[in-house]
């Protein structure tokens, strides 16, 4: 058979439809709300409409097939450190890299922003590890930082800097950073 043929053959074979990561669109809200809904009170938290709407600019989608199976964002939380949040992928899509593929394109657009720290509060801590993430105690900014950042009005924001309202909402989180 020629290399021609069985190259034809080949990719005859492989899958028609591959996993695309694209910037979210308003129109994938209500799928986006169906992904988080699918772990909420377990790994993530729960997210109204309207939350994730103000935050539609800070999301990304895995698209297969034309359908969305995966969501994640990143939230910038000061000049040099964002925060990966809300990765999600459909129960019928784990497994097969969809959340490799959402995150590492969080982590290039973190560099495309200039940060060089990015941070998450996390169950699943060996899924973030290799992406580069390690546990850290604490709050990793300065004073200074910490009192500006304690104006915010971001749940995420109060998360990141541990205060105690939102406690309920991160016990059993680990707290991970990764440098870029």
């Amino acid at each position: 058979m020629a290399s021609d043929e069985r190259s034809t053959q080949q990719a005859a074979a492989a899958p028609v439809t591959a996993v695309t990561v694209r910037r979210a669109r308003t129109s994938d809200v209500p799928r986006i709300k169906e992904l988080i809904d699918q772990y909420a009170g377990r790994i993530l938290l729960e997210k109204n409409l309207v939350t994730l709407y103000e935050a539609v600019q800070e999301f990304w989608v895995a698209e297969f097939g034309g359908t969305v199976v995966g969501c994640g964002a990143l939230h910038v939380l000061w000049a040099d450190l964002g925060e990966v949040r809300t990765v999600a992928v459909d129960k019928a899509h784990a497994g097969h890299g969809v959340g490799h593929q959402l995150v590492a394109r969080l982590m290039d657009m973190a560099r495309e922003l200039q940060l060089s720290r990015v941070f998450v509060l996390t169950f699943e801590t060996s899924f973030f590890a290799r992406h580069g993430f390690t546990e850290i105690a604490g709050t990793p900014v300065t004073s200074e930082v910490y009192e500006e950042m304690c104006r915010s009005y971001d749940a995420g924001v109060a998360e990141f800097l541990d205060l105690s309202y939102v406690k309920p909402n991160t016990l059993g989180n680990t707290r991970m950073i990764a440098s870029l």
